[in-house]
């Protein structure tokens, strides 16, 4: 998801770095490691991963979609259908 974020198209390798360093962290608190939530708040927010995170940065990004994409059409899998196979689901 974090690819396709129109905030990371200038992103360098460094902010690559930290984004998997941050999924990591995820991968812990999905383990069961849930002092890692405040750390991953933390990192993500510096991204602007929330409207509310966005609007504090003072980040713009286009409203319009690229050519060709229907805003309504979602890219790759339903997130809810990933998101249930990554929590055991079938």
């Amino acid at each position: 998801m974090w690819s396709q974020a129109p905030q990371t198209a200038e992103w360098a390798e460094t902010d690559w770095l930290e984004l998997e360093i941050t999924s990591r962290l995820v991968d812990a608190l999905y383990q069961g490691d849930l002092k890692q939530a405040g750390e991953i708040r933390q990192r993500t927010a510096k991204w602007g991963s929330t409207v509310e995170d966005r609007n504090r940065l003072r980040m713009k990004l286009e409203d319009s979609p690229e050519a060709g994409e229907d805003p309504a059409e979602p890219s790759g899998m339903d997130i809810d259908e990933e998101l249930y196979k990554l929590l055991g689901g079938k």
